[in-house]
């Protein structure tokens, strides 16, 4: 399943050319990720947290396509492109609403680890989110 999160981009996220500043873009991947949890997954980043569960970055990629610029309307479409006991992979699209153009394309992996940053078997530690969130799983966004 794909989820989509809508934003605006800011003023404070351009450069001097009024293009969004490419660190930004994972700041929007993240948004995109976290709403995918809560709304798809029924649970925030929050509740996996309480819940003993940790979800550090241990790799990321973007590609940019098309500069996204001030005032743009943005769709970050979200997906789990690939998951194990010990990793998850989202995958994503940054589209501009207006004409749905492709602007950058992404993906982070995240390990599941406890408080402590030990990797944990989420299969084993928590049936139930591994369960949840496995039956999200798509090819990619």
């Amino acid at each position: 399943m794909i989820h989509e999160t809508t934003l605006r981009a800011r003023y404070g996220e351009t450069d001097q050319m009024g293009i969004i500043y490419h660190p930004n873009y994972y700041v929007y991947f993240e948004m995109g990720r976290t709403e995918f949890l809560r709304e798809m997954g029924g649970m925030s980043y929050k509740d996996m947290e309480d819940a003993g569960i940790m979800l550090p970055i241990v790799e990321t990629h973007c590609r940019y396509r098309v500069p996204a610029k001030y005032d743009d309307c943005l769709i970050v479409k979200t997906g789990i492109k690939d998951m194990t006991v010990a990793r998850i992979s989202f995958s994503y699209q940054l589209v501009r609403a207006e004409d749905g153009e492709i602007l950058a394309e992404g993906e982070t992996v995240n390990a599941f680890t406890n408080k402590e940053g030990r990797p944990i078997n989420l299969k084993k530690f928590n049936p139930e989110i591994y369960d949840k969130l496995f039956s999200f799983k798509t090819k990619a966004v």
